[in-house]
């Protein structure tokens, strides 16, 4: 059932399944899946009949893997502290499975784990295999799955299903993300695979839709005509860290703008579905990517891209991009991006910029959307030679989860100046508790097969389209690097960027 169409968690129906996660001894497995796993197994919402099989290249006993899920859940699970109760059963269903990515002798004894699993927990041959591997092993390891039935065909009628869960990034430009495509559906079909973005099962963003059409009040209000323009956030304050090699090969475009921003950009910019089927959210969310305006010869002069040099984040001395492990000393990569796009639709009529910065080592942590309106008339209130706030919905999508307007609101007393004040809502407060990781969410979507919040072939493709040529263009044009310090919030050029349009970026 759509996560949109619910009316609660629990009238979903799970079946019974296996989950084999790729690159098990992965950072990510540690800080993101063990904790996602155990927090919905603990709150009673994986299938009663559940395992899950660790597949990775180091040596490792059962129990050695667990004990390392066990260390990861009690230092970056969302509940503290482990419940040692429910953690003593729930382990008994973990395995740990030794092999090369590529060699079939470890897939076939795979096979026979999976098999004999399958008996043991009667999970009725339903199969989930999660990627969390680097994206040159998906093909090989597609390929594989395949090779040993361990993937079934979906033309042929069987009572049991089989997914693969593919972690970002989706190719490194068009042709390589039609490449990587290709090599998939040798093996794979389309309805199989599910693209994860993380950021489409944060709370905030889930809600985007719910927000914008289930309250007439501002979809009336979502166009041309009202809005002024967008601003998209992202921000860290932490480097790459452990990621050196990674980013060398990726920067921040491939890494956070090309997926995680056009997915938000998506939601925002989208007309309404013509139902809550995934199908007809995607086609709608597609139709967004499709209209925004190609990049000329001076928008490519006009983006700003930015890497960060040594400077205090908290009040501590922070390394530069350089001088971080793995990375090249005279390194052209990006770890900052300030730009402007058009969406030349009816709705947005081509005239509503749509900012978006991201960037690694600002000067907080902080992502969110703000949706700017156009000023009121100033003929009643409007102060001499001052103007008036502009009215500004905003949607935090981390840290903190909320909605806040801002309005304007006549201070007490006799003078009657106008002052912005702020109506604020936060999940957390609201409702009692913490959302939930979106690893959480995104686990029970794959298992019970929604992937509305996963993205399809013709999203990447489409926003791949978008950003190749800037990427050309960069290949062939070096930059001055470094150029902001960290803790800062970027390069100037991203402030005079914004500026030429007699707007600024808003203060976080």
């Amino acid at each position: 059932m759509n996560p949109l169409e619910e009316t609660g968690r629990s009238t979903r129906n799970i079946d019974p399944c296996l989950l084999v996660i790729f690159g098990a001894t992965g950072d990510l497995t540690g800080r993101k899946l063990a904790p996602a796993i155990y927090n919905i197994g603990k709150e009673g919402l994986l299938p009663a009949n559940f395992a899950c099989v660790g597949f990775a290249r180091r040596e490792k006993s059962n129990e050695e893997f667990r004990d390392d899920l066990k260390k990861s859940i009690s230092s970056y699970s969302r509940t503290q502290p482990i419940d040692d109760n429910f953690w003593s059963t729930f382990q008994e269903q973990i395995f740990y499975h030794k092999s090369e990515f590529d060699s079939d002798e470890g897939y076939e004894a795979l096979a026979k784990t999976i098999a004999d699993l399958d008996k043991r927990f009667s999970t009725r041959g339903n199969r989930v295999f999660y990627l969390s591997v680097q994206p040159k092993f998906f093909p090989i390891i597609v390929e594989k799955l395949r090779k040993f039935n361990l993937i079934y065909d979906v033309t042929k009628e069987t009572e049991s299903w089989s997914r693969v869960v593919i972690e970002k990034p989706f190719g490194h430009d068009l042709k390589s993300a039609g490449q990587l495509q290709d090599d998939l559906h040798k093996n794979i079909d389309e309805s199989q695979t599910y693209r994860i973005d993380h950021y489409l099962g944060k709370e905030t963003v889930q809600n985007i839709m719910v927000f914008r059409f289930g309250n007439a009040i501002f979809e009336s209000l979502w166009n041309y005509k009202h809005i002024d323009h967008v601003q998209i956030t992202v921000a860290e304050d932490i480097g790459i860290g452990t990621r050196g090699a990674f980013y060398e090969e990726e920067g921040l475009l491939r890494d956070v703008v090309q997926n995680h921003v056009m997915q938000i950009l998506s939601l925002i910019g989208m007309e309404p579905p013509v139902s809550l089927k995934a199908s007809d959210i995607h086609d709608e969310k597609v139709k967004v990517l499709k209209s925004i305006r190609p990049f000329t010869e001076e928008d490519f002069k006009s983006i700003v891209r930015g890497q960060y040099g040594p400077g205090f984040v908290n009040g501590e001395d922070a390394i530069g991009y350089r001088q971080e492990k793995n990375v090249k000393p005279d390194s052209q990569i990006e770890t900052f991006l300030a730009l402007r796009l058009f969406i030349d639709n009816w709705r947005w009529g081509g005239t509503v910029p749509f900012y978006i910065r991201a960037g690694k080592r600002l000067a907080k942590r902080t992502s969110e959307v703000a949706i700017v309106f156009k000023d009121a008339p100033g003929v009643l209130f409007q102060e001499p030679n001052k103007k008036s706030e502009p009215n500004v919905l905003t949607l935090r999508i981390q840290p903190d989860e909320g909605i806040s307007m801002k309005i304007n609101c006549k201070v007490p007393g006799p003078s009657s100046p106008l002052q912005p004040v702020k109506m604020d809502f936060r999940y957390g407060s609201y409702f009692g508790q913490s959302p939930p990781e979106a690893y959480e969410r995104l686990f029970l979507d794959f298992i019970i097969g929604d992937n509305t919040l996963f993205a399809r072939t013709d999203e990447v493709e489409t926003s791949w389209k978008i950003f190749t040529p800037l990427l050309e263009y960069w290949a062939k044009t070096p930059m001055t690097f470094p150029n902001y310090a960290c803790g800062t919030w970027g390069p100037k050029e991203a402030d005079e960027m914004i500026a030429k349009d007699n707007r600024t970026w808003r203060k976080l």
